[in-house]
């Protein structure tokens, strides 16, 4: 069986209502797409497709979990996977011209003649999007379980010893951020 029709749903057949389809993700998923950072997939994905007569609801549910490198410390860090999106999909005559003017990015366009639906493309947008941008442990001092003690002593060591001396180019300018005693509003004569 082609790895590409596992991921083509011949919506066509279905009748209208709601369909109901789960694909297990690993590592294995990414090879078309290069290199990912990150590895370890064990994801979970449920498509729950909609079917009217000139549209398509899809709402996919991305769980599981990926190992990504933490930011700070450079260590393997466990991330759990959570979240849902919903793409709606059209039916229309041009759908070439109808996507190039789509501002919505969860509105898609197909010809009406299209009998499959090739999901393969959004499981991996909606896998990545489910990863934050910036990837930490939950620990602001960098004391977690997963935390690399060396990079804390070495960050650690970076911090500045002593308190900033002042600048003198801001010396004189102190007198201008309140007022006075005894002058400001209520004090016109």
């Amino acid at each position: 069986m082609s790895n590409r029709r596992e991921y083509e749903i011949a919506f066509v057949g279905l009748k209208p209502g709601i369909h109901e389809f789960s694909y297990e993700i690993s590592d294995r998923f990414f090879e078309d797409y290069g290199v990912q950072d990150f590895q370890q997939v064990q994801a979970n994905v449920k498509l729950r497709l909609e079917k009217n007569n000139s549209f398509l609801i899809l709402r996919f549910e991305i769980g599981g979990k990926a190992d990504v490198t933490c930011d700070r410390c450079n260590n393997e860090l466990p991330l759990q996977l959570f979240d849902e999106f919903t793409v709606t999909v059209k039916m229309v005559e041009e759908p070439d011209l109808m996507n190039d003017q789509e501002e919505d990015p969860d509105v898609y366009y197909i010809s009406r003649g299209e009998s499959h639906l090739y999901v393969k493309d959004w499981i991996y947008e909606f896998i990545n999007l489910s990863i934050p941008m910036q990837k930490t442990c939950e620990y602001e001092n960098m004391d977690g379980p997963y935390c690399n003690a060396a990079a804390r002593e070495l960050l650690n060591g970076l911090k500045p010893k002593e308190a900033p001396k002042e600048n003198p180019l801001w010396k004189g300018l102190e007198k201008f951020k309140s007022p006075p005693a005894g002058e400001g509003a209520g004090n016109e004569s």
